[in-house]
């Protein structure tokens, strides 16, 4: 009953890693990405629709067409005066074209559009991922430390009892005063290597507070030792990897773009103005005034011209897509060795643990051999404060073996992105 408040309070690496990803501000780039990329898709949709463009125009021509002269001869006996064109012309009109097959081109664009949005997805899963990393690299250097402050701690205490041995011993006239100033020092100084580690401790509790977004108590959980990942194969789903198949798709894309490009194309069209002159030129040279005109058909166009570029732009395809597998075959390799390595950081790690208990048992023991014999003036105070220093030097290496180990596997956990 006593720890279950402790128990409530304390944080475990999973939990820390969550609250990062949560708090991380990336995490809401994926809405935004899914918004620019549907709003995207949404307008090249529209290009289905017709296009309309109004217009004004107001021309002053050098020249412009009239009747040869010999006719302006035959009308005029005729009594009829002919006025001809004038050469400043006015134009209000509207034009309308409606896409009927477009060989491609609006889809492609949908479908590269799309491909742009898983682009931007992975890269922004990758940013995420990496926070586990960061989280990990925090998180067990905190256990360090607290293993740390809790032998620097005990060895403070163990001083302690042995400090006040030596005040009795001095009061008794069995010890010299400078034995007692010897051992008291060395417990003032294990004070001050206690207070630099509370330092850094709370210096990196408030880094880790800030990254994942929320208090992080004095109490952290030791994860739990992972079996079963030695030897593992990589597992093919790190984001990084989807990250180069949607680069693949979308370079996919931009080649079929470029067969679409190649396509004719075919639309209907209206067109209709107010103005002078109109269509009906002879009329129009015969009396100045404005008309209305229109005009619908189909048109038809195919445009060569992309076939200059078509190769060099196939192959400049071709080459990103030659790079992005080939950063695929990189990443695969870098991450095989990051294995092999991080599997033989866990088995060292194993191997030196299984002999640190039996080393802090034995220094355990001559610790308390040298307290007896100083006891009996058998050896001095410093051969004393050497032994106790050995002593907790190995629990503290018995301490960073178990942290680093189990950092080790949880590197490989990330690595193989389980």
């Amino acid at each position: 009953m006593v720890l279950m408040p402790v128990m409530m309070h304390a944080q475990t690496l999973q939990q820390c890693q969550d609250a990062a990803q949560n708090n991380y501000p990336l995490i809401n780039q994926y809405g935004l990405i899914e918004k620019t990329t549907d709003a995207t898709v949404d307008n090249i949709q529209k290009g289905w629709l017709p296009q309309v463009s109004a217009y004004a125009l107001a021309t002053y021509q050098s020249d412009v067409a009239s009747w040869p002269e010999s006719m302006q001869g035959v009308f005029q006996t005729m009594g009829v005066q002919l006025e001809g064109l004038h050469k400043d012309q006015y134009r209000v009109g509207i034009d309308i074209n409606q896409s009927v097959f477009d060989g491609g081109v609006i889809s492609s664009q949908k479908e590269m559009a799309k491909r742009q949005g898983e682009v931007m997805t992975a890269q922004n899963e990758v940013t995420l991922y990496q926070i586990r990393k960061r989280v990990n690299d925090m998180f067990f250097s905190l256990l360090l430390i607290d293993e740390k402050i809790i032998l620097s701690q005990d060895l403070q205490t163990l001083l302690g009892t042995n400090e006040k041995k030596l005040a009795s011993m001095f009061q008794h006239g069995t010890a010299a005063e400078s034995d007692y100033y010897a051992v008291k020092a060395e417990r003032l100084n294990v004070g001050q290597q206690l207070t630099t580690l509370q330092t850094q401790r709370r210096t990196l509790q408030r880094m880790l507070a800030v990254f994942c977004g929320i208090d992080i108590t004095d109490h952290l959980v030791k994860p739990q030792s992972i079996s079963g990942l030695h030897g593992a194969q990589m597992v093919e789903e790190r984001p990084e990897l989807r990250l180069i198949e949607s680069q693949i798709r979308l370079a996919d894309a931009q080649e079929k773009s470029l067969n679409a490009a190649l396509m004719p194309k075919l639309s209907v069209f209206a067109q209709g103005f107010y103005g002078y002159p109109g269509y009906n030129m002879f009329d129009d040279m015969m009396r100045y005034q404005w008309s209305w005109n229109g005009m619908v058909g189909a048109r038809m166009t195919w445009n060569i011209g992309v076939l200059y570029t078509r190769k060099g732009d196939k192959e400049k395809i071709g080459a990103q897509r030659a790079m992005y597998q080939l950063q695929r075959e990189t990443f695969m390799l870098n991450n095989q060795l990051e294995q092999i390595q991080q599997d033989e950081e866990v088995a060292k790690y194993k191997t030196l643990m299984d002999n640190d208990e039996e080393i802090v048992s034995l220094r355990t023991s001559v610790r308390k051999a040298a307290e007896s014999k100083l006891e009996h003036g058998i050896i001095d105070v410093n051969e004393l404060v050497r032994q106790i220093n050995n002593e907790n030097a190995a629990k503290v290496q018995h301490s960073i073996h178990e942290i680093e180990m189990l950092k080790a596997q949880y590197d490989l956990k990330y690595t193989l992105n389980q």
